[in-house]
């Protein structure tokens, strides 16, 4: 990666069912605003070094948590038993939807008076949107990564690395066309290949489910991002998300960026600086405040 530009700080927080929830802060100098990164199944934050640096060179704080079950929240919830890595203990998918809320809590009393954007990639993109059905007044922009329309015949639920084994040995093919992404996956101790159904079980897996809610209390403006070979969800089920946005929820600024032959981790493929600079522009354009002239 090289070396980096501003040094990541660790921190934690025990939430409501007594779990200790570890984030990770990368400060930019003056920011612009505050992104807070929610990422995916089998997933942890500190594999999102390198763009959470490409987001600091541009100006913005980044924020992300390892999520109960994963990383280093989740190795210190089952002593450092990969074996059990996935399982969201206590509370389960309604308490990991609460603790995204919660590092929101602990950003905005940090930085009052900077937007602050939710960014959710996979799994992450789906809690994200339940957070914002009823708490879209928290958020100044919000961004989708790796996303779908949260229905059965709108997301995938077989084995995503379906339609990519052929092109290799890992099983992990599904993410990126770089092949070191999925080798590193492969030998990262902390990512794991996650069964949706077998990790929530039958009543948190329907939890997972749902559409936008109809006139979300703020019209935030809204940015979906995926690859073209994106096995979660594809075109069809982003273009209905996209769509019911607008014509239930009542959004007025929703853009939806199709990347072609790029798989399911945008911020991890070949064309990764691409998909960053687009990012960039589009927070610019929706948070960045230009100067009043004087009269």
């Amino acid at each position: 990666m090289g070396k980096s530009s501003v040094t990541r700080s660790n921190h934690s927080y025990v939430d409501a069912h007594g779990v200790r929830i570890h984030y990770y802060v990368w400060e930019a100098p003056e920011p612009k605003g505050m992104l807070q990164l929610t990422h995916g199944l089998g997933d942890h934050a500190l594999r999102y070094e390198r763009f959470a640096q490409k987001l600091v060179a541009a100006g913005y704080t980044v924020y992300a948590d390892d999520h109960r079950g994963h990383g280093a929240t989740g190795m210190e919830q089952y002593d450092d038993d990969t074996s059990k890595l996935g399982r969201l203990g206590n509370g389960g998918l309604r308490a990991a939807t609460n603790d995204v809320r919660h590092l929101s809590a602990i950003i905005h009393a940090e930085h009052p008076d900077s937007p602050l954007v939710l960014l959710g990639h996979s799994w992450g993109s789906l809690m994200v949107q339940t957070v914002i059905n009823k708490f879209s007044v928290d958020y100044d922009a919000v961004v989708l990564t790796g996303t779908a329309y949260r229905s059965l015949r709108h997301m995938n639920a077989g084995h995503l690395n379906a339609k990519h084994k052929h092109l290799g040995t890992t099983g992990f093919e599904w993410l990126s066309r770089d092949e070191a992404v999925a080798e590193e996956f492969v030998k990262d101790p902390l990512t794991f290949y996650a069964d949706a159904r077998k990790l929530f079980g039958i009543i948190d897996g329907l939890r997972l489910l749902g559409r936008p809610a109809r006139n979300l209390e703020r019209n935030i403006p809204l940015l979906i991002m995926i690859g073209s070979e994106d096995s979660l969800g594809g075109e069809a089920s982003v273009s209905k998300l996209a769509s019911t946005y607008v014509s239930r929820s009542g959004l007025t600024d929703v853009e939806a960026v199709v990347y072609r032959q790029a798989r399911h981790e945008i911020f991890n493929e070949t064309n990764r600086d691409e998909v960053i600079k687009d990012l960039v522009a589009w927070l610019d354009a929706h948070l960045v405040k230009e100067p009043q002239e004087e009269p």
